[in-house]
């Protein structure tokens, strides 16, 4: 049976257990055996489970929750330029900052921050900034340009369109 792309092939029936494995670009093909595939799931490394950030007790969040992560070493560089700051996490390898959610709409991330819809990151983060007020929110922009300037990019919206 060959697959809707046509780029693979496999037995419906269980019976020929290979998978052949077609590059678009080159035109090659490559066969497969099920017992090579087994193996390869087996050796893909554990990835750790979700934890969503908690919002500490008293803050509401009428805007959604998100988060904004930056490896470590990036941390303190953003801090410094933010004018106001939510609540921010830190973990093993990464800080932190809850925005509204869909704060990623049009707005690409500069490298190497991660975007975490819903506040759900990996490992376990510890709070290590509290905001006064209910509000646990880093005003997005600012923190966009902080993360552009910590890391050397030009802000998305200043760059040269080509045609």
């Amino acid at each position: 049976m060959t697959g809707a792309t046509g780029r693979g092939r496999h037995d419906a029936r269980g019976s020929g257990r290979r998978l052949d494995v077609r590059s678009e670009a080159a035109g090659s093909e490559r066969a497969m055996g099920m017992d090579t595939l087994v193996r390869l799931q087996r050796r893909r490394p554990a990835t750790q489970p979700l934890h969503r950030l908690q919002v500490p007790e008293g803050m509401t969040v009428p805007l959604g929750c998100d988060a904004v992560g930056v490896p470590d070493r990036l941390g303190p560089l953003v801090v410094s330029r933010l004018p106001r700051l939510g609540c921010v996490y830190a973990d093993d390898a990464y800080w932190w900052w809850i925005v509204p959610s869909d704060s990623d709409y049009a707005l690409p991330w500069p490298a190497p921050a991660q975007y975490a819809p819903g506040a759900l990151v990996r490992g376990t983060a510890r709070l290590i900034h509290r905001p006064g007020g209910t509000a646990p929110y880093t005003p997005p922009i600012p923190l966009y340009l902080a993360l552009c300037r910590a890391t050397g990019t030009t802000p998305d919206w200043s760059r040269t369109i080509t045609a």
